[in-house]
């Protein structure tokens, strides 16, 4: 497990579900995170074209770590809402997903998001609000 991992309390077995995903970036100052995913074959319908699902677990991962570095691990993140647009497709190979907290409250946080592939070209953006529910001990 990666030091960004650590202390974003990710939970290695999801991030491995998602394609080897690895955090890469947090930022608890600017509630910004990055993570690099593998978009394997098997993850891929007619084309070579990355499921949306698997975009939509990418872009909402980086954006609950964002939450997480900001917020730490007293708090379990729950998403109400998530909405993906979908600009190019997502193929074979190595991707980026970043997300940031664009405003927050004491117990609503609202995200964006995006994904990017080798080159950098954006593939998605995406928004959520999260809801910050108190870990119970």
């Amino acid at each position: 497990m990666s030091e960004a991992e650590k202390v974003a309390g990710a939970e290695p077995s999801v991030l491995q579900a998602l394609g080897d995903g690895v955090c890469i970036e947090l930022d608890a100052d600017r509630g910004f995170a990055a993570l690099r995913f593998t978009v394997k074959p098997e993850f891929c319908h007619s084309g070579g074209v990355a499921q949306g699902g698997f975009v939509t677990g990418w872009i909402d991962s980086a954006m609950a770590h964002a939450v997480l570095a900001q917020r730490g691990q007293q708090f379990w993140i729950a998403t109400l809402e998530i909405k993906i647009s979908f600009f190019r497709p997502a193929g074979p190979g190595t991707v980026r997903a970043e997300g940031w907290i664009e405003r927050a409250g004491k117990q609503t946080v609202f995200c964006e998001g995006r994904l990017l592939d080798a080159e950098g070209e954006v593939l998605a953006k995406g928004t959520s609000t999260i809801r910050l529910v108190p870990q119970r001990a």
